[in-house]
């Protein structure tokens, strides 16, 4: 089961900055994102522990929920690979004090090393976002070693500032699911594991169901109160499909943000938000939901009046 109540959102404050990877409100607030060199990071080659990392890293918004294991002597244990990918891998960790029933699994997302991931899309992703020393900016556009660790930081800074502003959000009936992020640390994310916490069985992907017409329904206004909110808050996805649409207990919860997108800041936004309307709504078109209800002119439309650019 999810680990909390998911709490309503609230409309964003216009005119107050959305995105700034250079020095973000909740990492000023936290801690560096640097791993720190420590001895005690390696796993333990018997048992797969080792020490909490909590205290090394930026935590995500308060008040942490109650599920959450924050004791400096708690231990992780990796207990699998959850899902790989092109730009990160996602393994599964059980967080747990020894000796007391405290514990909570957690998913941690491991963005691949500079030399083994692929950065084909940053280009049009990264636009408006910026860093303000020079020589960053240049090492970015010239994918210099270097460069590709800074946009590695980016995309891990990106999506940990997403969710934490997701999940702080609420006001009136508007809702959108989201994982917990629990702390980021350099490049790697912990986040709430959304599935069976007994058996560790994650949640299914939108992509993997195949819905009765009333459940269709359902998750197609799901999906659109959250895109609502997203717009709200200014964002796009930037790469919505029904395989980062998780499914739990008839919740929908979107999952994979890296590179989500400042529609206002960013001068493709508008065409990134209409991408993921086509992208979903030819999905739920497929299996039977009226053309008219999805018309994806109509609520790209919607989508952007409600991020303020008609």
């Amino acid at each position: 089961m999810r680990n909390h109540d998911l709490p309503a959102l609230e409309r964003r404050t216009r005119g107050k900055s959305r995105f700034d990877d250079d020095e973000p409100q909740f990492l000023k607030r936290g801690r560096p994102t640097e791993p720190l060199a420590d001895p005690d990071s390696e796993p333990d080659p018997d048992t797969g522990e080792r020490w909490s990392s909590w205290d090394d890293a930026v935590h995500g918004p308060d008040p942490h929920p109650a599920w959450l294991v924050t004791e400096l002597a708690a231990k992780d244990t990796e207990l699998g690979v959850l899902k790989t990918g092109k730009e990160a891998d996602v393994h599964l960790v059980r967080r747990a004090v020894p000796d007391t029933d405290r514990s909570c699994l957690l998913a941690v997302k491991r963005y691949r090393d500079p030399e083994h991931r692929l950065f084909h899309r940053d280009a049009g992703y990264l636009e408006g976002r910026r860093v303000r020393r020079s020589r960053e900016n240049r090492a970015m556009a010239g994918r210099t070693a270097f460069g590709r660790q800074m946009i590695a930081g980016q995309w891990a800074a990106a999506e940990f500032a997403a969710l934490a502003r997701l999940w702080e959000i609420g006001a009136g009936h508007d809702r959108i699911a989201v994982p917990y992020p629990v702390q980021l640390r350099g490049t790697e994310l912990m986040l709430e594991f959304v599935g069976d916490a007994e058996s560790g069985e994650a949640a299914p992907r939108l992509a993997q169901l195949r819905p009765d017409p009333t459940e269709l329904r359902d998750l197609w206004a799901q999906l659109v109160e959250a895109l609502r909110v997203l717009a709200r808050a200014g964002y796009a996805h930037g790469d919505l499909s029904p395989y980062n649409l998780l499914v739990h207990q008839g919740r929908l919860v979107v999952i994979d943000l890296p590179q989500v997108v400042d529609v206002v800041a960013n001068p493709q936004g508008p065409e990134f938000l209409a991408r993921d309307v086509r992208v979903v709504g030819a999905w739920f078109a497929a299996r039977g939901l009226p053309a008219e209800q999805v018309d994806p002119g109509v609520l790209t439309a919607e989508l952007l009046h409600e991020a303020g650019l008609r």
